[in-house]
């Protein structure tokens, strides 16, 4: 089962997938936000599906949006798999290290990202992407954190690397947080459905592989990341949790940063595939 919304930017509607064939969720809710996940959205979804009281929808030439409304959190873990903490030039972390992105970075997965004005180092990072769906406070194990996950989709942690490092004043949400600077979907999988430590991801720009590795990489895994996050902050539903990318960065120097015109392909395994195009903003 796959949640997802189409419509044009600021008028998006529900839909799920199931078995290839896409129905209309607007009978059950709104939106896909986290008020809908927290009353058991995805258990009503089901039980819609298999009552068959959803209707078919036919959703060709829709733009597909981000599989989650108005997020109220996005939170992300850097350095979570070795060989990119060392192509970074940094040491495997034995902490995890959590920084923030804008929630209003979060853009559809096929939309356009724009390259901010006199930005050099814009990098592409392709991240598996938990959702929360219950509220979350001082969980008593990394095993509690499977009760308070909705389920999973892709981002893309869109990166500007001078403004992330070399003007960051010890913080790295500066070049983290311009405009589009986080794809997200196409599709929300419910947590069931999906083993997140057994997950191929993939990058690619301008058709030419980037990045190319697993999930059971990670250093610090969903659960675990789940846990230790609720110890410092309340995860609220609906907030995003992005869990850190694999080697195959621009930032390793291997790799010429975007340009503009350049295309990204992020793609994980059984959670589909994005595609963006990057577009430079012209002042004046």
């Amino acid at each position: 089962m796959e949640l997802l919304r189409f419509g044009s930017v600021g008028q998006e509607r529900p839909y799920v997938r199931e078995a290839g064939v896409v129905y209309d969720l607007s009978p059950l809710t709104d939106e896909i936000d986290g008020a809908f996940l927290a009353a058991d959205g995805i258990a009503r979804v089901r039980d819609a599906l298999s009552s068959g009281a959803l209707t078919e929808a036919d959703v060709d030439g829709l733009r597909i949006g981000a599989p989650v409304a108005r997020p109220t959190a996005v939170i992300c873990i850097g350095q979570n798999y070795a060989a990119h903490a060392a192509e970074s030039g940094s040491l495997p972390p034995e902490h995890p290290v959590i920084f923030f992105k804008h929630p209003n970075t979060v853009v559809g997965p096929d939309d356009v990202v724009l390259l901010p004005p006199g930005a050099e180092k814009v990098d592409w990072e392709v991240e598996l992407a938990i959702v929360i769906g219950k509220t979350a406070r001082y969980l008593s194990s990394p095993d509690a954190a499977r009760d308070v996950i909705a389920g999973y989709t892709i981002s893309n942690d869109v990166s500007e690397r001078a403004y992330q490092l070399d003007v960051s004043g010890g913080q790295w949400s500066k070049g983290k947080c311009s405009e589009t600077f986080n794809p997200l979907g196409p599709v929300l999988v419910p947590a069931d459905e999906v083993d997140p430590q057994a997950l191929r991801l993939r990058s690619f720009v301008n058709g030419e592989p980037r990045q190319d590795s697993s999930t059971a990489d990670m250093i610090f895994p969903v659960l675990q990341i789940v846990h230790e996050l609720s110890q410092y902050l309340v995860l609220e539903p609906g907030d995003v949790i992005n869990t850190g990318t694999p080697q195959g960065v621009a930032l390793s120097g291997r790799f010429p940063y975007l340009q503009d015109g350049d295309e990204m392909t992020i793609e994980i395994e059984g959670l589909g595939r994005q595609h963006q195009r990057t577009e430079r903003v012209r002042l004046g």
